[in-house]
């Protein structure tokens, strides 16, 4: 699989503005990657890729402790009471109450912690390493294309992501359930990335990534998605 050449078709197929993040999680730190500089958050290390940034996060890098617990870097066991209980988001008006936190945290989807040490992340087209997931900002019609690319021979369907951070939503529902994810993004990632308002998310596991990609290739012969 041309990882390099699926994301240069990738761009061109759906004339995306933003390029195709791909990311990997590793139980080593890579070797032929450098880390990254500095500390940042996960939705900002998706940012920096989105803008050329090849590089590795661990622990060390991450600023957030949503981005450093659903990522699995790091225990929610070993955060302070108020960030385990989430009574630090109701006075941001994230979640009425603590209650409400913990129903909300119930269908979350989180990597389990003590397995990676580190996570990559490259432009699609640039990658060195096979992707776990490429995560992809575009417009609600390339988001529409690529969910019926993923159900052109599958007839599969993807899953909404609700208003989890995206660290969660957008990188380990699809790590862990294996499927096309599509969301809006949380409204901490979205203000930090300065995502545009009319912007939406897609992510796709990187074992269906050549298959979606030439059967967006097949469609675009097809009387639906022709290109005018």
């Amino acid at each position: 699989m041309n990882l390099n050449r699926l994301g240069d078709d990738l761009n061109q197929l759906l004339k995306l503005e933003n390029e195709p993040v791909a990311i990997k999680w590793s139980v080593n730190e890579p070797k032929n990657i450098k880390k990254e500089e500095g500390k940042s958050r996960f939705c900002g290390k998706l940012e920096k890729a989105m803008n050329g940034e090849i590089f590795y996060s661990t622990i060390e890098e991450e600023e957030c402790m949503g981005g450093a617990r659903y990522s699995g870097l790091k225990n929610m066991s070993e955060y302070p009471a108020n960030v385990q209980s989430g009574a630090f988001m109701v006075p941001k008006g994230l979640y009425k109450s603590i209650p409400a936190v913990q129903r909300s945290r119930e269908n979350e989807t989180y990597i389990n912690p003590g397995i990676f040490s580190s996570i990559s992340f490259a432009p699609l087209n640039k990658a060195e390493f096979e992707p776990d997931v490429i995560f992809i900002l575009c417009n609600a019609k390339q988001g529409m294309e690529i969910l019926h690319a993923n159900a052109y021979d599958s007839g599969e369907h993807g899953l909404g992501a609700d208003a989890a951070p995206i660290c969660s939503s957008m990188a380990a529902t699809p790590y862990m359930a294996g499927k096309v994810t599509y969301g809006f993004g949380d409204v901490a990632a979205r203000e930090n990335m300065g995502i545009n308002p009319e912007d939406i998310m897609v992510s796709i596991p990187g074992s269906d990534l050549s298959r979606i990609v030439s059967n967006l290739g097949e469609m675009r012969t097809k009387m639906f998605f022709k290109e005018e």
